[in-house]
């Protein structure tokens, strides 16, 4: 991959001149910046204009350039670490201990060997991420009190999960009759839907904490349709009943789609992959029609509901609980494919839907069970067919509201649509 430099000869500059500019620019954006956030913050940071952020650029780069050994740069960055050094030990005397500065100044500096040697998105990358750490002290600040500590403790888990665990794990068949996966593909499936639940929780947990109803049904989708139907069915009845409801509902299984789609895309599965985005995009793009279309005929105030509460993605016995299910239907799969051929699968594809699909659908994509794509998918789109009707009659018996209805009537609808896609067309 090209140097960002080379972005600059499409206008004919030399390389040494379109370097330096380069350079000069991006040192001046920093300068700027830092001057911004000192303004913003009214707080006494330290050294450092936009000039003296230039000059720390410019001359990174003259002594990057002036060997091909980096001797003299080296000796430079040597003594710009002794000069913040000694500089920051006097600020220390006088009780300011920003690093902000001293830290800008030394990525300043870095800026003409990271031009030269990493491709250009990581250098785009670089100094944006600087510019946003800058920008954003306030968002930051405030992530930082939200954060429960807790929470370093589950992504240390999380990181245990998918860096340790899983590379140590043999990719071999389970020793049990009737089940063709293997302990690194119960595993990979595990940490892929934990990864998809875990970015839903921490969205709703920090990022979108207070954002309304219809973010909780798209958030919620992403986590678990069925658990998110559950709640917002709940709150309806109990509430002032309010059009947002049934939106929410139906947005959470729109999400189930993406979900599932994503899932399959990230087991390598691109075949099935392709074959399910046209009838997933039609029910996801009917869904939010059918949402615009109610919040058009239904016009009600402002709705304020409390904060959804999601099990957490990664507790242990969530994980236990999944890889039993991954394991089980692998085993169920496998014998009534023996037994009942493709029209057992279809029912059982039926049956599963009123449950959990997601460890059904990753087994039958993870085992060896000598079916097409095909009938890969088909089972995939009844075992959605039938989840919809599951969630369809938890929204109506649970909310017992108009509003409620009218997400269980979309749901049936958006059932019967898949029954009919995946028994007639495909």
């Amino acid at each position: 991959m090209p140097a960002i430099s080379d972005l600059f000869s499409v206008i004919s500059l030399p390389p040494l001149l379109s370097h330096f500019l380069l350079v000069v620019a991006l040192s001046f954006t920093i300068g700027l910046e830092l001057h911004s956030y000192r303004r913003a913050s009214n707080q006494d940071l330290g050294f450092g204009t936009t000039r003296t952020f230039t000059l720390i650029g410019m001359l990174g780069y003259v002594l990057y350039a002036l060997d091909s050994q980096r001797l003299f740069y080296g000796a430079g960055f040597i003594a710009l670490i002794v000069f913040l050094a000694v500089y920051y030990h006097s600020r220390s005397d006088e009780r300011l201990y920003s690093l902000i500065s001293p830290m800008l100044a030394i990525a300043t500096f870095l800026l003409a060997p990271i031009l030269d040697v990493f491709p250009a998105w990581f250098s785009i990358l670089f100094v944006v991420t600087l510019l946003l750490i800058l920008s954003e002290k306030l968002e930051i600040r405030n992530f930082s009190d939200r954060f429960n500590n807790a929470e370093m403790v589950t992504f240390s888990k999380y990181l245990i999960m998918t860096g340790v665990v899983l590379p140590l794990l043999p990719d071999q068949q389970v020793y049990a009759p009737y089940i063709t996966v293997t302990y690194y593909q119960i595993w990979l499936s595990l940490l892929v839907v934990s990864s998809l639940s875990y970015l839903s929780y921490l969205a709703q947990s920090y990022v979108f904490k207070e954002k309304g109803v219809l973010f909780s049904g798209l958030l919620g989708g992403l986590y678990s349709s069925t658990a998110t139907t559950i709640v917002l069915a709940r709150r309806s009845r109990t509430s002032e009943p309010n059009h947002r409801y049934a939106n929410a509902i139906i947005l959470a299984t729109a999400m189930m789609y993406l979900r599932l789609l994503l899932l399959t895309m990230f087991l390598g599965h691109s075949a099935e992959a392709e074959k399910l985005i046209y009838p997933f995009a039609l029910l996801v793009i009917s869904s939010v029609l059918i949402t615009i279309y109610i919040s058009q005929s239904h016009k009600n105030g402002v709705l304020e509901i409390k904060k959804m509460i999601i099990r957490h993605p990664l507790e242990f016995r969530t994980a236990i609980i999944f890889a039993l299910l991954f394991v089980l239907f692998a085993a169920i799969t496998k014998i009534v494919l023996m037994h009942y051929g493709h029209s057992g699968l279809t029912v059982m594809s039926f049956i599963v839907g009123l449950t959990d699909i997601d460890p059904f659908i990753l087994s039958l994509m993870a085992g060896d069970f000598q079916v097409t794509s095909e009938q890969i998918v088909t089972a995939i789109i009844i075992a959605t067919a039938s989840n919809n009707l599951m969630k369809a009659c938890y929204a109506m018996v649970l909310g017992r509201n108009r509003y409620a209805y009218m997400a269980g009537s979309w749901l049936i609808v958006s059932a019967l649509v898949s029954f009919f896609y995946a028994l007639v067309i495909l």
